[in-house]
């Protein structure tokens, strides 16, 4: 069983999986490379000098991949919570059995209304609608969490990927039962 399955690997997915690897949990990233990061030019992210969206993407999934993430070009379709585990099942036919999901799909809520997870309208200009989740990224989905735009965080990416680390720093400290903190320092 995986520890962690994310949808969507944007800033939110991609971030969070960042997290989830580095922490040595065994971490997919399911993502059907059809999100909008693809086609926006960043020129507001801190510490980070302009960029493209694409350029974005390639650094962050990079950086997931370098610590164990690995990457799946599929669409998630279905999330089933279950005795085994969270059960994530795919448009190729795919099924994932993990103990976490981190919905953060974007714009993508079709997921969530398949999987009988509880949705809102959204607050964003253009996103209409998002996963009803508490101030952890939790869902009505028990193990299943969103992070992100579908979150109903703004969609600009330095605000997204920040809330997919916060939602993989909560998930990280549900599975090891106490609160996980990642911060490295320079070594001399």
């Amino acid at each position: 069983m995986l520890d962690v399955v994310i949808i969507g690997a944007g800033p939110a997915g991609g971030s969070a999986a960042l997290f989830t690897a580095k922490a040595g949990k065994q971490t997919v990233i399911i993502d059907n490379d059809s999100g909008l990061t693809k086609r926006a030019w960043i020129a507001n992210q801190y510490g980070v000098r302009e960029t493209s969206g694409p350029e974005l993407l390639k650094v962050g999934q990079e950086q997931a991949a370098k610590f164990g993430a690995l990457l799946v070009r599929d669409k998630a379709i279905a999330v089933d919570s279950s005795s085994e585990g969270v059960i994530v099942r795919t448009e190729s036919g795919q099924t994932y059995v993990t103990k976490h999901v981190i919905i953060a799909a974007g714009f993508g809520i079709d997921i969530a209304e398949a999987s009988g997870i509880r949705t809102v309208p959204g607050t964003e200009p253009r996103v209409k609608t998002i996963i009803d989740v508490d101030i952890e990224g939790r869902s009505s989905m028990e193990h299943v969490w969103a992070a992100g735009t579908i979150a109903g965080v703004s969609m600009h990416t330095i605000i997204t990927a920040g809330d997919g680390a916060k939602v993989a720093i909560n998930v990280i400290s549900e599975l090891n039962g106490t609160r996980y903190v990642d911060h490295d320092v320079i070594k001399a």
